[in-house]
């Protein structure tokens, strides 16, 4: 894996780079399938399932606090790129704009071109995860999930679902596209939890 344009970590970041990761020279791109071109106009958020239906638009999402976050960033392909710089809206942030059953306790992301992961409302809720519009200074690139992205840092990359518009609270378990198709229902990093026992 080393080479051009990856490198093996040294030791100390042990503390920062996962089991069986190597450090990104840059910021590689991976996508199953078409890239969704979708304009900031065009672009909404719907709220559905256990909770009172709402739609965001980006206009709406603009006007909730802005926050910037730096964070590593663990892909499940075995690359890290670390001090990554997001800004956007906390996933703490939306959620006081919500109102959630209580039986609610998983979440299912929806995106534009299909796209879909699972999470617990747990990793979901957390004060370091935000719907991510900008990278490094810059507005979100499509290929890297724009004009919208989730960003959970604690997780592998494919649960910081791109091009994200939909986020739909359920009272049980169910699985998303990758996780359907043989990966980890949480995904881990530090535990590597790469790919499903099922």
């Amino acid at each position: 894996m080393a080479g051009k344009f990856f490198q093996e970590p040294g030791p100390e970041l042990a503390d920062r780079v996962p089991p069986g990761q190597h450090l990104a020279k840059g910021f590689p791109v991976l996508t199953y399938g078409d890239t969704p071109q979708v304009a900031q106009a065009d672009w909404s958020l719907s709220i559905t399932g256990l909770a009172q239906p709402k739609i965001f638009t980006w206009a709406e999402m603009m006007a909730l606090p802005q926050v910037e976050l730096t964070a590593d960033f663990h892909c499940v392909t075995t690359w890290s790129k670390l001090d990554v710089t997001w800004r956007g809206v906390a996933v703490t942030d939306l959620m006081e704009q919500l109102v959630v059953e209580p039986e609610a306790t998983h979440v299912m992301l929806h995106c534009y071109g299909g796209y879909t992961t699972n999470l617990t409302l747990s990793d979901f809720a957390r004060p370091e995860n935000f719907f991510a519009h900008t990278l490094e200074g810059e507005p979100l690139p499509a290929e890297h999930g724009g004009p919208m992205r989730l960003v959970v840092p604690h997780l592998y990359a494919w649960k910081s679902a791109k091009w994200i518009n939909g986020v739909e609270f359920l009272a049980v378990p169910a699985l998303g596209f990758w996780e359907r198709n043989g990966y980890h229902e949480r995904g881990e990093p530090w535990a590597e939890e790469r790919y499903s026992d099922r």
